[in-house]
């Protein structure tokens, strides 16, 4: 359909509406002046283009349709302005999120083009006009408040402020009385934006024919429509009326039902209004009812720690366990800020987790003289049975930088039938910052492991590096398995885009997928399979470092090595069917992955789901190659 012709079909639907509503009559009893507006602002948010009309004598005329078509709004009411953004954004044909952030941009804009009497008191009769507009009230009354917050704090809209505010206060004593209606969030808006006082209302209610009336009158009311809220459970609108007008009468009681009904926020926001014994009552309420976190936050952020030393240590104890039981302990460290007694408990966790390397260094870099004897403190620690790498019957652990000792390595791993492959990275604990490169990958056979620095390979020669690669990750006659390996999948992906080797696999196992059990990841398979676990505390160290330490290559070979363990007891394991007595064997040969693409082009959801879909199909029934091919595996 041409411009023309659809704007003279929006025009002739506008213009019926018109004649059927008295309202639209008399805001707009022109209809040139109605067509003029419906042409600027159906385009709003759209690039500024030329509409050609065609007017009562057929013929064209290019008209530039701007943007900024609210460009003078001397002679604009309140409820036209409303009007036209009311249809400004019902015949958007953009979806409806974009039509409003484009309204919310440029509402602020509108209020510099001349509103009559000045922006604060025409704000203040929109909001008197809105609940007209229904479903479209609420949102607007934010958008209108919002843009006003802005022209104010950039000292705009100061002509008229009085009236405004009584305009306003008499917009919230309509609200209280039912008399119009605006919800809560946009009523304490109202009085922060406007900022009404008490007296502010006393003059509203004087100006009502209410005389006589002192501010206590006022402040009586606001307590009275505080108490509906606080019975209807409207605690945070209650406790918003309370700080706005400075209103401190009320006790732990109300602090009390704002717990019981788990309103955490309000009750935080009312006790730092009430001040520190407020705070106090809180944090032991808090504790009452074991929510140690909320009692930190409050202590730390209302600086209360001298009230509350012990609380504030424990749930420091608390958090640097849970980051030490991770491996996360560079970020442990960086959270104690030179607490000597928070520095001592990492030390005592890191020799609870056998971390040995991690107390000598942490000892060393503060002078902790209580721990250098630290033979003697290991002794009176218990300590926890983990696998080690010579049970594994490991004769050689391979460090592999050079392109010779990468050559014989990749002849080596092409000669065996199943391989486990794992890789290390340092963490990343900078909100939003993309993760580092894959540092090390370990390839193990069952009686060696080779750990690949690919980082220094990579900077030498990527394409010899691709090639050795390829002929390990691409080979149908090698069985790869891994451990929740597409993570690793992904993160070689991102770190090594360039090179071939890891756009897809072939002949890959993912033993998590054979067993549904996720809990305790790798160290609770192989306590489960092997009958003891692994020491998971290295898996969070700095991976780039070189050379890297003993104890760092020995967890990063056997993250690789109890793999072709595992999947060795795997071959002859059995599990419990659910009847007492009765096992069956595991099923794990319709789990191999004969080939995995890895290809990082977008492609649409359609494709992924046909994708998917496909994979399916693809996995139950294995080729007569793959059979062939897994047989021999166990042979």
């Amino acid at each position: 359909m041409e411009p023309d012709h659809d704007a003279s079909r929006k025009l002739s639907k506008l213009s019926d509406s018109r004649l059927a509503n008295p309202l639209l009559q008399l805001l707009c009893p022109s209809p040139g002046f109605y067509y003029f507006w419906f042409l600027q602002l159906s385009t709003m948010g759209v690039d500024e283009n030329f509409l050609y009309l065609r007017n009562q004598d057929k013929a064209r005329h290019p008209l530039a349709v701007s943007r900024h078509a609210l460009c003078d709004l001397s002679n604009v009411s309140p409820v036209v302005f409303l009007y036209l953004l009311k249809e400004c954004y019902v015949y958007g044909t953009c979806k409806a999120t974009a039509k409003f952030r484009v309204l919310q941009q440029q509402a602020y804009g509108f209020l510099y083009n001349d509103p009559q009497p000045g922006a604060a008191i025409f704000v203040a009769q929109c909001l008197y006009v809105l609940p007209i507009f229904e479903s479209h009230c609420e949102g607007f009354s934010h958008l209108i408040i919002s843009a006003l917050r802005h022209f104010l704090k950039v000292g705009n809209g100061m002509n008229g402020i009085y009236k405004a505010k009584l305009l306003a206060a008499k917009l919230f004593l309509a609200i209280v009385d039912g008399t119009l209606h605006h919800e809560e969030r946009v009523l304490v808006k109202i009085l922060e934006v406007f900022d009404v006082s008490l007296s502010n209302i006393e003059k509203a209610m004087y100006d009502a024919d209410e005389k006589g009336h002192t501010c206590q009158t006022a402040k009586v009311l606001v307590e009275q429509y505080i108490s509906r809220l606080v019975d209807s459970q409207s605690y945070m609108t209650a406790v918003s009326l309370l700080e706005h007008f400075s209103i401190r009468e009320s006790g732990e009681s109300f602090l009390l039902k704002m717990l019981e009904s788990k309103e955490y926020r309000a009750a935080e926001k009312w006790a730092t209004f009430m001040g520190r014994p407020i705070l106090c009552t809180l944090v032991r309420e808090y504790v009452n009812r074991k929510l140690q976190k909320h009692a930190f936050d409050v202590i730390r952020q209302n600086n209360l720690r001298e009230e509350f030393p012990e609380i504030y240590r424990q749930y420091k104890e608390s958090k640097l366990k849970k980051l030490a039981e991770k491996g996360c302990w560079d970020v442990a460290e960086a959270r104690i800020y030179d607490d000597r007694q928070l520095l001592e408990y990492l030390v005592y966790l890191a020799m609870e987790a056998g971390y040995m390397e991690k107390v000598e260094e942490l000892c060393e870099r503060y002078s902790l003289e209580g721990f250098i004897n630290v033979k003697e403190l290991e002794e009176s620690i218990p300590t926890h049975r983990y696998l080690q790498l010579d049970e594994l019957s490991i004769k050689e652990v391979v460090w592999v930088d050079e392109m010779n000792s990468l050559l014989d390595a990749t002849c080596d791993i092409e000669e065996c039938k199943v391989v486990g492959v794992d890789c290390e990275w340092k963490p990343n604990y900078e909100k939003g910052s993309p993760p580092n490169k894959v540092s090390i990958m370990q390839i193990a056979s069952d009686n060696k492991v080779y750990i690949l620095d690919l980082i220094k390979l990579y900077g030498d020669s990527p394409d010899v590096l691709d090639d050795c690669l390829t002929r390990i990750l691409h080979s149908p006659r090698v069985l790869k398995l891994g451990y929740n390996f597409q993570c690793d999948v992904k993160q070689l992906a991102l770190s090594y885009g360039q090179l071939q080797c890891f756009k897809h696999y072939d002949m890959l196992l993912d033993i998590q997928n054979v067993f549904k059990e996720p809990r305790g990841g790798l160290s609770g398979l192989a306590k489960k399979i092997l009958g003891t676990g692994l020491n998971k505390t290295r898996r969070n160290s700095n991976w780039e470092q070189r050379p890297l330490t003993q104890f760092q290559l020995e967890y990063a070979a056997l993250d690789a090595a109890v793999l072709v363990h595992i999947f060795c007891h795997v071959r002859g394991y059995t599990q419990p069917t659910g009847d007492q007595d009765v096992h069956s064997k595991i099923e794990w040969k319709s789990h191999i992955a004969s080939h995995i693409d890895n290809s990082n082009s977008k492609i649409s959801k359609k494709e992924a789901k046909r994708r998917k879909a496909k994979a399916k199909t693809d996995k139950a029934p294995q080729s007569v190659e793959t059979k062939e091919l897994t047989e021999q595996t166990l042979s």
